[in-house]
């Protein structure tokens, strides 16, 4: 198993990308390569930052691209707001909730790594 495999915070990043397809799946077919793409592409790249910082060789690049998870998450959640706004869903707890979650495990694993440097 991989190191990023082990983390919580790249599992739930995991059910995150799940459940956005889920959710996306219900968008009508004109959002296909709209709002349906940029929130499946940002849902993605989340626990794929996490994965790629973590097979990096340093804990500063580790930190760079948790940094850059974080990011992707924040766009998901703009989005997700703007899904609302035009009416496409209205299921967004859970997804807010995994947002939630994962931006707090995200900020904890950021400051243990660079505390551990001290």
């Amino acid at each position: 198993m991989r190191k990023h495999q082990n983390l919580d915070v790249w599992k739930d990043a995991m059910l995150l990308v799940t459940y956005v397809y889920q959710l996306t799946a219900t968008f009508p077919d004109n959002e296909r390569f709209g709002l349906t793409g940029q929130m499946r592409r940002a849902a993605i790249s989340v626990p794929s930052n996490i994965a790629e910082g973590a097979a990096r060789g340093s804990k500063a690049e580790f930190v760079r691209f948790l940094h850059i998870a974080r990011g992707s998450l924040s766009e998901l959640d703009t989005q997700l707001m703007l899904a609302v706004q035009l009416n496409l869903t209205t299921e967004v707890h859970q997804a807010s909730q995994l947002i939630n979650r994962v931006f707090a495990l995200l900020g904890g694993l950021i400051r243990h790594l660079k505390n551990e440097g001290r």
